[in-house]
């Protein structure tokens, strides 16, 4: 009994040695973790500070807060720009973002299923060529693409906005399936052919639930990049009131130069809670569609 007491007394002292050891590193790591932190909310709190600014006090200003804070760059957002709600601008904003959304994860999830599930002749190829879409920038497909949709006379519309999406244009997204089904249990799909079970069923009833983390990742980014696009918005459309929230930003600015900027970084933050809201509500299966770990025992 006092050999084991022996042994055993010495195990705090031990621990709180250890402790001390790694107590300098551990307080550098959290100070240096505290420090990026503030560098990369900077920004944020910028905004959130000149929201409650007047214009002229906005630039050249070095006070995150001001001192005497007003409300009227918020409450000015509901006389609109230029004759134009803001409410319009955030309906098309939705309803592009949500449209996006409808045709990514409909046609990505249908040809990842084709890709992952079906053998045919020329499929290792295609999905190679797919994937070789992902080297082409955007702008390099800009003007042949603007000049196909010109002379379908579908400028000023949704649609060169919308169309891709439903035609999985997204490699993307495609490859990001691709790899979630091909971890798939194949017991799945001979338990379900041997039911009498075609394509399309075991697609709709078997795959697409189980591969719901990775659609919910893909609506996530989709629904993101929409919001946030800036230049497809600003070549295909045309009229104000067709102006997604990223093209009603620069409404703010007129034809002489002259910025409110107090209004157009209040917008910028409301603009910013659809987007929060909708990463929020579906945050938790983003790991797991980014891992495409398939399923687990």
């Amino acid at each position: 009994m006092s050999a084991q007491a022996t042994d055993i007394t010495p195990a705090p002292a031990t621990t709180e040695s250890a402790f001390r050891r790694r107590l300098p590193g551990a307080l550098a790591w959290h100070i240096g973790a505290l420090v990026i932190l503030a560098v990369i909310l900077y920004p944020v709190i910028w905004l959130i500070g000149g929201s409650f600014k007047k214009s002229g006090d906005i630039v050249g200003s070095l006070d995150l807060f001001p001192g005497d804070p007003i409300i009227s760059n918020y409450t000015g957002l509901s006389d609109g720009i230029a004759d134009i709600s803001i409410s319009t601008f955030f309906v098309n904003s939705v309803m592009l973002a949500v449209g996006s959304v409808v045709g990514i994860l409909v046609s990505c999830s249908l040809t990842a299923y084709a890709f992952a599930k079906i053998r045919f002749a020329g499929r290792n190829l295609l999905f190679t060529l797919m994937i070789g879409t992902l080297l082409l920038p955007y702008h390099v497909l800009l003007i042949p693409q603007y000049v196909v949709f010109r002379n379908l006379n579908l400028i000023n519309t949704y649609t060169p906005l919308l169309l891709g999406k439903y035609l999985a244009t997204e490699a993307f997204f495609v490859f990001l399936m691709v790899q979630f089904m091909r971890n798939l249990p194949k017991e799945l799909d001979e338990a379900a052919r041997l039911d009498g079970c075609g394509h399309f069923r075991i697609y709709w009833s078997i795959v697409l639930p189980l591969c719901r983390p990775a659609l919910i990742t893909s609506a996530i980014f989709t629904f993101i990049n929409s919001w946030n696009d800036f230049l497809g918005p600003l070549i295909y459309l045309n009229e104000p009131d067709k102006y997604t929230v990223a093209l009603g930003l620069k409404m703010f600015v007129d034809q002489e130069g002259v910025a409110n900027y107090g209004g157009m970084i209040a917008m910028s933050l409301v603009a910013l809670l659809p987007v929060l809201a909708f990463f929020l509500a579906f945050q938790r299966y983003l790991i797991d569609g980014m891992a495409t770990s398939g399923l687990k025992g």
